[in-house]
């Protein structure tokens, strides 16, 4: 039996998918407050079979935060995915995010260990790398250093690895992937995903650093992977191409057939911007887009390597140009009809 925390997000929707359409047994965690209209999308875009794949799911309703929960939840379970987490960049929600990411993790691999569960992957993020100096190309090896760069978020997520790799000291069989920013069929009212409602809208403004992509089909793909072959006890990078923002906001309106953004944004004009839309966030009750932590990584140039994986497991990575182009028909399939 397989566990999947997370089950109702934006990776474990797809690595559900993926998992019963595999023919494996899946039990899938589902906070109470969730529903699975989200799961359902996914299962529906990408199978002509959806409600006879999504009856094979076994729905357990509980809270990582809940360790009675995630004992009755990991019975007679033989391998964990653990990819439930908080995604946030708002001041406000820093402390439940600590909590969920780095308790809720901690109960995970404890219980895991308890319950003898062969081994674990966990979804991190390469926010839990740490910033690279000058620029440099982030890998594998590089080291997690206190910096104000470092955002809350990654706090969080260099807390989680710190259980796993704590709980594979202590005999669990773990890996770790360290996705970058995630595109694909998503839910359009939160997460990065909403850079594609802004772009069909209308974007003016840029900004001069650089991210690292990757679809989340790759990022479920290599999941399983890593998680059937003998590998253990190791962290990758899931990374398909390093972007300057420019590059990326041109590529989304190209294929929305939109004019690209054309201001480029300095640090002072980042500073002011994140101000006004937290003010007026104050005045309407509406959570801001953009955030002090967002508007200082969207200046910054941060590049990841994605070579241990593709020469690990001969990992070849979907062009980030169709994923985008995908995501744009997807964005126009669900959000303007």
């Amino acid at each position: 039996m397989i566990l999947v925390t997370g089950g109702t997000g934006l990776v474990g929707s797809h690595l559900l998918l993926d998992l019963v359409r595999a023919g494996k047994p899946v039990r899938a965690l589902k906070y109470p407050p969730d529903d699975l209209k989200f799961t359902e999308m996914v299962f529906h875009h990408y199978s002509d079979n959806a409600e006879e794949l999504l009856n094979k799911i076994e729905w357990f309703e509980g809270d990582v935060l809940d360790i009675f929960c995630l004992k009755e939840a990991m019975d007679g379970v033989d391998y964990v995915y653990h990819s439930a987490a908080i995604v946030s960049y708002q001041p406000r929600e820093k402390n439940i995010m600590l909590k969920v990411n780095v308790d809720g993790t901690a109960n995970i691999v404890n219980i895991a260990l308890d319950k003898k569960v062969r081994k674990l992957c966990h979804v991190s993020s390469i926010a839990a790398l740490g910033r690279a100096e000058n620029n440099d190309l982030i890998d594998e090896s590089s080291k997690w250093k206190a910096s104000e760069e470092n955002t809350n978020y990654g706090i969080s997520k260099y807390g989680g690895e710190r259980e796993v790799w704590r709980a594979a000291e202590e005999g669990l069989d773990v890996v770790i992937v360290s996705p970058s920013i995630i595109i694909g069929l998503a839910n359009f009212d939160k997460g990065s995903i909403q850079l594609f409602l802004t772009i069909w809208k209308g974007l003016k403004f840029y900004t001069p650093g650089v991210n690292g992509y990757v679809d989340v089909r790759d990022v479920v793909r290599a999941m399983i992977m890593l998680m059937e072959s003998d590998i253990k006890n190791e962290r990758f990078i899931l990374n398909a191409a390093n972007l300057y923002y420019k590059e990326l906001f041109d590529m989304i309106a190209d294929s929305f057939g939109r004019p690209g953004p054309n201001i480029k944004v300095n640090n002072f004009m980042s500073a002011i911007v994140w101000r006004i839309v937290k003010a007026s966030s104050l005045l309407t009750g509406k959570t801001p887009v953009i955030t002090k932590e967002t508007a200082l990584t969207a200046m910054k140039e941060y590049r990841y390597s994605n070579e241990k994986i593709r020469k690990k497991l001969g990992f070849e990575f979907i062009d980030i140009h169709k994923t985008i182009e995908e995501t744009c028909n997807i964005f126009r399939k669900y959000y303007l009809k």
